[in-house]
């Protein structure tokens, strides 16, 4: 599952799972475009990570919540690499919030950064990722298959993804793939007790909490272990959706 010769974007790449990503690929041989917002130093890592792996790496800043930086962003990637293979799309926010507390500005920044950034980036990639016969992989949730009503928002944007997944594989076929990964309790938020973490991990089948390490790997697959997959919806989640 080498990759050698190729690049990847990836958004969010500057911490949490976007930036294990970003590792992973530069160590199956991929040059990394590490995109972060503002985590700086984070992706500043990211980069030092990517060229101990013996791969090239570049960073970009972007807010993709706006729309037009969202679809520069891949042209940006490939005129550094003069190519452009792999598109994964990392970037979101997680918001805990009690639907009574939902405004129109926090509804909006989760469904902008979280699903129609996805769209948008995707959107600027297509001639690059059209030329490489490429990949998408996006970064889905297990909240966009089950409800979590502590976060009302996020659950909308991330089943809004895998719809968007399905509908850029149907649209971009044959040329471009495009999949997704639907990880569960792999990073939970920094602000869940000890009490909440366990009762995640007893809940799950596999008696664990996942790891970047398991996300890493469903998205090498679809970017280097298959050539026969598109529209998917890779579950990453021990067992919870079947609980």
């Amino acid at each position: 599952m080498r990759l050698e010769g190729t690049a990847a974007l990836v958004t969010g790449a500057g911490r949490r799972v976007g930036q294990a990503i970003a590792v992973g690929l530069a160590q199956a041989g991929c040059d990394v475009a590490v995109h972060y917002h503002g985590s700086a130093a984070g992706a500043e890592a990211t980069a030092r990570a990517v060229a101990g792996a013996g791969r090239r790496a570049e960073v970009f800043q972007a807010d993709l919540s706006d729309a037009a930086a969202a679809r520069r962003l891949p042209d940006q990637a490939a005129r550094a690499f003069k190519r452009l293979d792999i598109v994964v799309n990392s970037a979101a926010i997680m918001v805990r919030q009690a639907v009574e507390d939902v405004t129109p500005e926090s509804w909006d920044a989760t469904l902008d950064l979280n699903l129609r950034a996805m769209f948008f980036v995707s959107q600027g990639a297509i001639g690059h990722l059209r030329r490489a016969k490429g990949k998408i992989v996006n970064i889905a949730d297990l909240a966009g298959l089950e409800p979590w009503p502590a976060y009302g928002p996020h659950c909308v944007s991330k089943a809004g993804v895998i719809m968007l997944t399905k509908v850029l594989a149907r649209a971009l076929a044959p040329d471009i793939a495009v999949n997704a990964v639907a990880p569960g309790a792999v990073l939970l938020p920094d602000e869940w007790s000890a009490a909440e973490r366990e009762h995640i991990r007893e809940t799950t089948p596999l008696k664990r909490l996942g790891e970047p390490a398991d996300v890493v790997a469903a998205v090498r697959f679809l970017v280097g272990g298959t050539d026969y997959a598109t529209g998917t919806i890779l579950v990453v989640d021990g067992g919870r959706l079947i609980r």
